[in-house]
């Protein structure tokens, strides 16, 4: 089996485990009276989504402006599977994944698949800083959605951007606290593009 073969192989097995892990758990929750409009409020659903789409279209989509997809669906679940480990590991259940090979799946085997996709199969464009910036935009306006919805409807997805539990400074503090690492990893995976064979911008 060459490159070609074994990058399209597992970027379907994976796809298609995180599209499973997906369905499977929204079915589970919605059997048990869950809020669909709050399983698709998480960070993780919503990075783990654009992942399937990533994996399962990378062998068809092309060019510069794919790349910063791949891109942006790398960093997104390299944060899921941090955040989770640092800050929300042994919660499953209010983040509605208490299904262990689900919660492994989405908060623990796809970040590392992505990460490792990007290395894999680098980007034949490279890509700098300052495009690779672009990536947080979607963290931040999912930061606002968040706090807005959470005071409409009392439910915030996860711990630390609840204010009634530290105030919104505490809110505020941790996501400082998150950004410089969300920024770091944007120019690490910018900065892995600069080795690709074509140096277009």
């Amino acid at each position: 089996m060459n490159k070609r073969d074994f990058t399209a192989a597992y970027r379907l097995f994976f796809g298609m485990l995180a599209a499973a892990a997906v369905i499977f758990q929204l079915t589970y929750g919605v059997q048990r009276g869950a809020s669909i409009a709050n399983f698709f409020s998480f960070f993780t659903i919503e990075s783990n989504i654009l992942a399937v789409f990533v994996l399962l279209l990378s062998n068809t989509f092309q060019g510069k402006r794919w790349e910063l997809v791949r891109g942006a669906a790398t960093l997104y679940m390299t944060t899921t599977g941090l955040v989770y480990v640092f800050l929300l590991s042994g919660l499953e259940e209010s983040l509605q994944t208490p299904i262990p090979w689900v919660n492994a799946v989405l908060h623990y085997i796809m970040p590392v698949v992505m990460f490792l996709d990007w290395f894999i199969d680098k980007p034949k464009y490279a890509i700098n800083f300052k495009t690779g910036l672009y990536w947080i935009i979607f963290p931040l306006a999912y930061l606002v959605y968040s706090l807005i919805r959470g005071a409409m409807t009392n439910w915030y997805p996860y711990p630390f951007l609840n204010p009634n539990h530290h105030g919104y400074l505490g809110v505020f503090v941790t996501s400082l606290v998150i950004a410089p690492i969300i920024i770091a990893f944007v120019w690490f995976f910018a900065q892995a593009t600069r080795s690709s064979k074509d140096k277009k911008r």
